[in-house]
């Protein structure tokens, strides 16, 4: 574990987050604590990481929150979730909530346009396989409010060009639909909450007095960023980041969870 640009000290912040009444603890899942993988619903978490968000759960004033850019319904199946968990979820951004039974409603946005948008997305979605055909390795995933272009197992030379052919389309056909990058991943959305919105929103409903986020990619730094002061921002692996500290991997990120219910259980 190391410093990532903020000055702190992470053994005292671990103490005073343990002795909050109330934390939330968000934590993204691909690559933060589930190893990423080419099929991407073959995505689990490690057995440490899943050890450590369920020790985390079952600490005293402690809300666990997994905030994902796949869709409420593909989280609740890579993260093994069912309506018995305590883990909230927050999935596409942060635009798709599940909360368990008796935890306060969501504060939903105004819906806008909403209606009409839908109604232009499947289309759009639909077009956007026909740019990827011949593009070795490249596919397009639907998503609840758009769509993802996937070229992890494409060449550099492919993957440019497909995103370049999708860029295109976008520009010309839905310039209004939010564009975000990730690993070898591209991803527009008629939706625009981000992860930043989706934290703001937990925190409120949580009625946390200090937030806990992990990230490993561009997505993340949107609610690493927002993080206030006495909160931890952790990023998973290289890259850039707002983060305060940087862990090497999903186990170094486990441990760091898991000291942390540790030391709220004491």
């Amino acid at each position: 574990m190391t410093s990532a640009g903020g000055d702190i000290d992470v053994d005292e912040r671990l103490d005073a987050l343990a002795s909050r009444e109330r934390i939330l603890v968000a934590l993204d899942f691909d690559g933060t604590l589930s190893p990423l993988v080419t099929d991407p619903m073959a995505a689990r978490a490690t057995p440490e990481a899943a050890r450590a968000v369920a020790a985390l759960a079952a600490t005293p004033g402690t809300t666990v929150a997994l905030v994902s850019g796949r869709s409420l319904r593909d989280l609740r199946i890579i993260a093994e979730h069912d309506d018995g968990s305590p883990v909230w979820l927050a999935g596409s951004h942060g635009a798709e909530h599940w909360r368990p039974a008796g935890a306060p409603p969501r504060m939903r946005p105004v819906a806008g346009d909403d209606e009409r948008l839908a109604a232009r997305s499947a289309p759009i979605t639909a077009h956007a396989h026909g740019f990827v055909q011949g593009c070795e390795g490249a596919w397009i995933e639907d998503k609840a409010f758009g769509f993802a272009l996937h070229t992890r197992v494409s060449s550099p030379e492919v993957e440019n060009d497909a995103q370049r052919r999708i860029d295109v389309y976008m520009a010309e056909s839905a310039p209004e639909w939010r564009r975000r990058t990730g690993k070898h991943v591209l991803e527009f959305s008629w939706r625009h909450e981000g992860k930043d919105t989706a934290i703001a929103e937990l925190r409120r409903a949580s009625e946390a007095e200090a937030v806990v986020f992990a990230g490993d990619d561009v997505t993340d730094e949107d609610a690493l960023r927002s993080l206030h002061d006495g909160d931890l921002g952790i990023r998973v692996g290289a890259g850039e980041t707002a983060a305060h500290v940087r862990v090497d991997d999903i186990p170094a990120l486990a441990g760091l969870l898991s000291d942390l219910a540790a030391r709220r259980a004491r």
